[in-house]
């Protein structure tokens, strides 16, 4: 959980570069990235904290096992889902609000069972540990987006 804080802290550090934008990193500027991150971290919590753990029932997935192992999201191969893709505010001030309730929103997890889970688009169930996991690579899948961003202004 640690972990997802400090990346969370270096999302808000972030906040300042919110209407950059380098089409030919990402479509989408800085605030979009920082947005769908938090969004993504607040639908998949409450998808787990509202789960069956009688209902966990984990499957063999090989982009799983790829993607786990290898700490990585390849860039560009997968589209947000609807429910996670963000409106295109710039506002700071809504995404350091934002920011704040995602903040308070990761101690749900804290006494889950841990097989509550939630159904990943790609990856089938995950449980508590792997949600907290692939929360982490996709946080950090972002933030190297957005430091590329922001490094390639002109």
């Amino acid at each position: 959980m640690q972990e997802l804080e400090r990346l969370l802290h270096q999302l808000d550090a972030r906040i300042a570069h919110a209407d950059s934008i380098v089409a030919g990193i990402s479509k989408s500027p800085v605030s979009w990235h920082i947005d769908h991150s938090l969004l993504t971290i607040k639908v998949i919590i409450d998808a787990v904290k509202n789960s069956d753990p009688a209902n966990y029932a984990p499957k063999f997935n090989m982009m799983k096992t790829l993607v786990f192992t290898l700490n990585k999201i390849p860039r560009g191969k997968a589209k947000a889902p609807k429910l996670v893709q963000p409106d295109l505010t710039h506002d700071p001030v809504v995404l350091k609000r934002h920011l704040d309730k995602v903040m308070d929103k990761l101690e749900e997890l804290n006494g889950l069972d841990p097989k509550n889970h939630f159904p990943h688009p790609y990856f089938g169930q995950l449980n508590v540990k792997q949600t907290v996991k692939f929360l982490g690579i996709h946080t950090r899948h972002h933030l190297k987006i957005i430091d590329d961003i922001i490094r390639n202004q002109k």
